[in-house]
């Protein structure tokens, strides 16, 4: 780590519409995540990994369990001024809630100025990926620009749903133009069928950023939104640098994770990241010790695999099951079951992912679904098998066909 004073910040004021009915309660960040985590454990895990030690957490929308999690998760050494904090709208610059990501930075210009760091990372708290930092941290220390944009290689034909960074031909570190969506775009020098996507994290020099917000503040045509007002701004003026995420080395990195990165923005990316999760050898592997993801420390008992009251066996096939299941005579394919999950007897669930406290009766069938907390199956009730009673019953069904069952619901 370069030694020069760093801060990080952490965005996690998305109100995440396109998850609904899984943010209906709680901000995307908050989202359940794998079994045992939350999404905004991903990016404190990067951060705090990296070597940071002073980060905040900027929240807005349903906040409750999101401030919930940071704090009784995310407490660090006091004795050496270390902390992860969350910081709400505050309202500083008037009546008004965070119009955008920069303004979010703005409206908390008062943490900069008590900390006065020489560094600031910004990043987002609704991805799924590893990345050192601090390698990140050198790279626009030796650049000399004033913001540094995390890439990451995606096929052209992706480009439409991406910021996308054109790279200086005469110096391919720095940023010459910076898309957003574009639908036509020019493939990388080395790799042609690809295109350098922003990751949505940032580096700044502290003073620059705090110059940029104030005179963005001051715009009213401004969207105030960092990828789409900040750092185009600062690619007019030619001080915009790239770091290709290529360049990145993360400790216990395997050929098959290394430089993953997803954008779970939507139900049909969230039910896909899970799936990555999966197989004996997974897209992403949270079974990396040495950059592991830390999330809250459950005061659980392991997980139970039974037979059920008249000695079935029940089967798990290429799933995870987190502290304190009980499953009891049950099939459970390809899914991924939270904490404190209840799979009784003769229940099939495949294709799924069950957040902490449900519990599938007997003989229930799950296909191809999402649960979210405390949903319980009567005995042999059906979801994600018949899309048109599931709609009937007021559950959220995907083009894809992803059935998504809300906090709390029975489902009979």
């Amino acid at each position: 780590m370069a030694s020069k004073k760093i801060f990080g910040i952490v965005l996690a004021g998305g109100e995440g519409k396109r998850l609904m009915p899984l943010t209906a309660d709680r901000a995307k960040p908050a989202v359940p995540f794998g079994g045992n985590y939350r999404l905004i454990d991903f990016a404190l895990s990067n951060l705090i990994n990296s070597g940071l030690r002073q980060i905040v957490v900027l929240t807005q929308y349903k906040s409750h369990s999101l401030d919930r999690h940071v704090s009784q998760t995310w407490r660090l050494d006091g004795i050496t001024a270390s902390y992860v904090a969350s910081a709400p709208a505050q309202q500083r610059l008037g009546k008004r809630w965070f119009a955008g990501s920069a303004d979010a930075i703005l409206q908390s210009l008062n943490l900069l100025r008590d900390e006065k760091p020489d560094i600031v990372v910004v990043v987002g708290a609704d991805h799924v990926y590893r990345m050192d930092f601090s390698q990140m941290i050198e790279a626009h220390i030796a650049s000399g620009a004033g913001v540094t944009v995390a890439a990451i290689r995606q096929p052209i034909s992706l480009a439409d749903q991406f910021g996308v960074i054109e790279l200086d031909t005469k110096d391919p570190t720095r940023i010459a133009q910076f898309l957003e969506k574009p639908k036509n775009v020019v493939g990388l020098a080395d790799s042609p069928d690809q295109v350098l996507a922003s990751m949505g994290n940032y580096v700044f020099n502290a003073d620059v950023l705090i110059d940029a917000v104030l005179r963005d503040g001051e715009l009213t045509t401004s969207n105030h939104d960092m990828g789409g007002d900040i750092v185009p701004e600062f690619v007019s003026r030619g001080d915009a640098a790239a770091y290709d995420l290529n360049r990145n080395e993360v400790p216990g990195a395997t050929d098959r994770d290394r430089y993953y990165w997803r954008d779970v923005g939507t139900i049909e990316s969230f039910f896909d990241a899970h799936q990555d999760l999966i197989s004996a050898l997974p897209i992403f592997n949270l079974y990396n010790r040495e950059w592991p993801i830390f999330s809250q420390q459950l005061n659980s008992p392991p997980a139970k695999f039974v037979r059920d009251s008249k000695g079935n066996l029940g089967t798990t096939i290429d799933s995870i099951v987190s502290l304190g299941s009980v499953l009891s005579g049950a099939h459970i394919e390809r899914s991924v079951l939270g904490p404190w999950a209840i799979i009784e007897s003769g229940a099939l669930v495949v294709d799924s992912i069950v957040f902490d406290r449900v519990r599938i009766g007997p003989d229930a069938v799950v296909r191809r679904a999402i649960l979210d907390k405390e949903v319980v199956v009567n005995a042999g009730a059906t979801v994600g098998v018949d899309a048109d009673a599931d709609r009937a019953r007021g559950f959220t069904v995907t083009d894809s066909g992803i059935t998504v069952v809300g906090k709390g619901v029975t489902v009979s």
